[in-house]
């Protein structure tokens, strides 16, 4: 299993699942993470968190607690 937050910089990766429970997993989703989405991995802050993305045409940044939530391959 690897997660968003181990990808690396400059790739691009497709959901597989996403974690998480309740409201912390609908906010995820309610973003256009969902499965199957492609998301690219543009840079990450020097201290892991935030973690900035393009997904669905758009830029986002996104906590590392939320990117270790999110299964891709």
């Amino acid at each position: 299993m690897t997660t968003l937050k181990e990808t690396s910089i400059g790739s691009t990766v497709k959901v597989k699942k996403v974690n998480g429970e309740g409201n912390l997993k609908r906010h995820i989703m309610d973003m256009g993470i969902t499965k199957g989405v492609e998301i690219y991995v543009r840079k990450v802050a020097p201290l892991g968190d935030p973690v900035e993305i393009t997904v669905r045409g758009y830029e986002l940044s996104l906590r590392k607690e939320y990117a270790e939530m999110i299964e891709v391959e």
